[in-house]
């Protein structure tokens, strides 16, 4: 019996899922695991022992199910020092027949990949958009087409090697083995959106504690991704200084009054600070909490309307923008997001084809869209150890690539 485990260390909590690879490499859902973070910051770690320790007691729980589950980890990754960048490689066809074969493809795809980087920065992925035979453009598959020359569109992710290296080593440490790192507005991406969205035109964002991801896609190829500095943990630091409360209280406030549409909030409805913080004084509005936390999260979303603006896809995409990640259940983001972006908006639900599940209450417990990067990572990585699950993506090359940018 053989488990995997999507792990996905944030700022404010460590989600887990595991799941049993079945005969015919199907997956299925056995336990998904939420547990308090430490040690990090915007997905950044600073503190290795506090964080090597919040790691741990999620792989204990993960060891009552599996010993093993824990030797199958695919991780995730992202802070806002990632970047993306376009790269071109172009190399000719090899055989006198000028038939492309797939040792064409790889040295293309490694061609792409020769970017110069500084020495403290590394390589996460590399994702293709297209092939070029000749002058025929936007080719998925050259595999057997007749040309002379082979060139291929890229997107390369690269990160600071230290960031990547000291959150491999937190897993390590541990007791965990990594069988691959994702990027993870990729992995999120991957369990939420359907082709159709990706062909249609549409933005991933997955609003977090420390960080916000932001990934886009049309014609069904990754067009762009960012990682911004600020998330929901910027809500609850602004209400703990505009209140007067520990942030401990200010997040619980958060949680259970808040809501992201100040119109939305009734103005005569007063909050007694002292029931969430013994050592606060006086009373609020509700729509007084409202506005600090609608222009935060409106400095969110313009942080995402200046991406698009940039790749000329402000409210241009057909199917709008759909929002994960802890940040996204908070009452009234939805309609903030359709009214900051103009576009459609809705909250990211996980696609379960990938997975058996037991009937519709096994399925309704994972459906929270804070989950979406653990489960994505799961299906990421099947597929990308040639081991899919469902559907199968990625070149032969692409998969033996993973494994060199892993590190």
């Amino acid at each position: 019996m053989k488990h995997v485990v999507g792990l996905d260390i944030g700022s404010h909590s460590i989600k887990a899922v595991v799941a049993e690879v079945k005969k015919g490499n199907k997956l299925s859902l056995i336990q998904t695991i939420k547990m308090p973070s430490a040690g990090l910051r915007r997905g950044v770690i600073d503190d290795l022992p506090e964080a090597t320790r919040a790691v741990n007691q999620v792989f204990s729980e993960i060891k009552k199910i599996s010993k093993n589950a824990v030797r199958n980890i695919f991780l995730s990754a992202s802070s806002p020092d990632f970047k993306v960048q376009g790269s071109r490689g172009i190399v000719a066809v090899a055989r006198a027949d000028s038939e492309i074969h797939q040792d064409d493809i790889d040295r293309a795809v490694e061609a792409s990949q020769a970017l110069k980087l500084p020495l403290n920065r590394m390589i996460v992925h590399l994702v293709v958009k297209e092939f070029i035979v000749d002058d025929m453009v936007d080719v998925r598959d050259p595999l057997g087409m007749i040309g002379n020359r082979l060139e291929v569109n890229s997107l390369v992710i690269d990160a600071l090697t230290p960031h990547v290296k000291n959150l491999s080593k937190c897993v390590e440490s541990a007791g965990g083995e990594i069988s691959g790192i994702f990027f993870s507005p990729l992995a999120a991406s991957r369990a939420v959106l359907s082709k159709n969205q990706k062909e249609l035109g549409v933005a991933l964002l997955d609003i977090g504690f420390g960080k916000t991801s932001l990934s886009i896609y049309e014609e069904n190829k990754l067009l762009h991704a960012a990682v911004f500095p600020v998330g929901s943990g910027n809500v609850t630091n602004d209400l703990a200084i505009g209140l007067k409360t520990a942030i401990n209280a200010a997040e619980s406030i958060k949680l259970s009054l808040g809501t992201a549409l100040a119109k939305e909030a009734p103005t005569r409805e007063q909050v007694e600070l002292v029931k969430f913080d013994p050592a606060a004084k006086g009373t609020v509005s509700r729509r007084y909490l409202a506005e600090i936390i609608e222009v935060r999260l409106a400095e969110i979303l313009e942080f995402v309307n200046n991406e698009l603006k940039h790749i000329g896809k402000s409210s241009r995409l057909p199917a709008g923008v759909v929002l994960v990640g802890g940040g996204s259940k908070l009452p009234g983001m939805v309609d903030l997001a359709k009214q900051e972006l103009r576009m459609s908006a809705q909250i990211g639900i996980p696609n379960f084809s990938d997975f058996e599940m037991a009937g519709m209450d096994a399925i309704v417990s994972y459906e929270d869209p804070d989950l979406a990067t653990a489960l994505g990572l799961i299906v990421s990585g099947m597929e990308q150890s040639g081991q899919p699950s469902g559907s199968k993506s990625g070149s032969g090359l692409f998969r033996r690539l993973f494994g060199l940018f892993a590190p």
